[in-house]
């Protein structure tokens, strides 16, 4: 789960990948609970702390930070027996900090994205659970005002209904990239958090099985999320999201309603736009009246928008000649859960149709410039000289490198909408 962190969809189509972002691309963001208004105000920041750069060094010793750890974890009352049954003997595992480094899923188009985790058959399986499971959706939405059909997408993409949630001892990853540069401080509270869910008794440490970013469940919520977050739905006594279907669908919703979701409303749209718009309009961060998207020729895939005051923002992940979307409210939850605009609209497009929305367009018929990673890179490398912020160089099309191509066309003359082309890196090298 995130607000998130990992992705077990990307775990199956690449193998346990979490799905994390930054300003220029992904990095782990973890997710937000339900009932106990003061267990939620203690919950953690849903925004992870910021990263440091993959290639900062391990300087101090795995022991010796070991050792530390245990007595920092026993300090905030995890039981000793408990500390020393998971932690005795643990080894650093270099493969981890390995996967960390070199994460690569989300280098790649929003089309392609989606055609690999918004499958033909997630899909047809999504629309099978919500119809299996009508009576534990329709509580749970009775709720916490969480429709079935986002839940179920985000189910599917996670982890294909359980049959991804990955193969490796979470608590071995979790020890490993607490101990690590990069995001250590993050996950030195999601192993703590692990720890307590053994104390609380929801599961054992063998049971405790998952991606290789320490996310547990059908619905992968790292520790904290699960700790904070995860509901004993079928009032068993144990809060279990890796086997129990009624908690995993109740834990879900709650964690979806501390995201502030807002009940009734819808989250996206697929749309098509006229030739002619105002493309600087085109901005998550910009949100106008249906009436208006209307008023500027943006249409619904089967006929004309519903013309009211409902605030939307327009998005188009692959420019003017790529898909087009309307973004609701509630499409913020989707960036809470996972910080990657690719994965957001996917997970909610994937929800739409699950709803009873026809399928993805592949745009307005006309060509799609498309960069390379490397290309990417260079783009992003030329923005940071001329003093944006686009983080890290690393081909990831994430929110600050578009917000800094967007800023390039403008002063350009380029189309504005917000997508990096072969023209925009030219006229760029010439300038350099």
């Amino acid at each position: 789960m995130r607000t998130r962190t990992s992705t077990a969809a990307a775990t199956l189509v690449l193998g346990a990948v979490l799905a994390v972002c930054g300003s220029a691309g992904s990095e782990p963001a973890p997710k937000g609970k339900p009932k106990a208004e003061k267990a939620a105000a203690a919950q953690p920041s849903l925004v992870p702390p910021p990263a440091n750069n993959r290639n900062c060094q391990n300087t101090g010793d795995f022991d010796g930070w070991l050792a530390g750890f245990k007595k920092e974890a026993q300090a905030e009352g995890i039981k000793p027996a408990t500390i020393q049954a998971t932690l005795g003997g643990m080894q650093l595992d270099p493969g981890i900090i390995g996967r960390d480094r070199k994460q690569s899923f989300f280098n790649q188009s929003f089309l392609d994205f989606y055609g690999k985790l918004a499958s033909k058959n997630r899909y047809e399986n999504g629309v099978k659970r919500a119809a299996q499971h009508r009576a534990i959706f329709d509580k749970a939405e009775k709720e916490f005002g969480v429709p079935a059909a986002v839940i179920t997408a985000f189910w599917a993409l996670e982890s294909d209904f359980g049959v991804g949630m990955g193969n490796l001892p979470v608590l071995k990853s979790l020890a490993t990239l607490a101990y690590d540069c990069r995001r250590g401080e993050m996950f030195r509270g999601e192993l703590k958090a692990a720890l307590k869910i053994i104390d609380r008794g929801d599961l054992r440490a063998e049971e405790m099985i998952g991606s290789w970013a320490g996310e547990l469940g059908q619905t992968q919520f790292l520790p904290a999320h699960y700790l904070n977050h995860a509901l004993d739905y079928d009032s068993d006594g144990k809060r279990d999201l890796i086997r129990s279907v009624p908690d995993i669908i109740g834990s879900t919703a709650a964690f979806i309603h501390t995201l502030e979701w807002r009940r009734g409303e819808p989250w996206l749209e697929e749309v098509r736009v006229p030739a002619s718009l105002p493309w600087d309009q085109a901005d998550l961060a910009i949100k106008h009246p249906r009436a208006k998207w209307a008023q500027w020729g943006v249409a619904g895939l089967s006929g004309k928008l519903q013309a009211d005051q409902m605030p939307a923002s327009l998005l188009l992940p692959m420019g003017r000649n790529g898909p087009a979307f309307l973004a609701y409210q509630n499409f913020d939850v989707y960036l809470k859960w996972n910080q990657s605009l690719t994965y957001a609209i996917t997970a909610a497009h994937l929800a739409t149709r699950i709803a009873g929305a026809p399928a993805l367009s592949k745009g307005n018929g006309q060509p799609i410039p498309v960069v390379t990673t490397d290309e990417l890179k260079e783009l992003q490398t030329i923005l940071q000289r001329r003093g944006f912020n686009v983080g890290e160089p690393d081909g990831k099309l994430g929110s600050g490198t578009r917000a800094a191509v967007k800023a390039m066309q403008l002063k350009l003359g380029h189309i504005p909408d917000s997508y990096p082309t072969p023209e925009l890196l030219a006229a760029l090298r010439v300038q350099r």
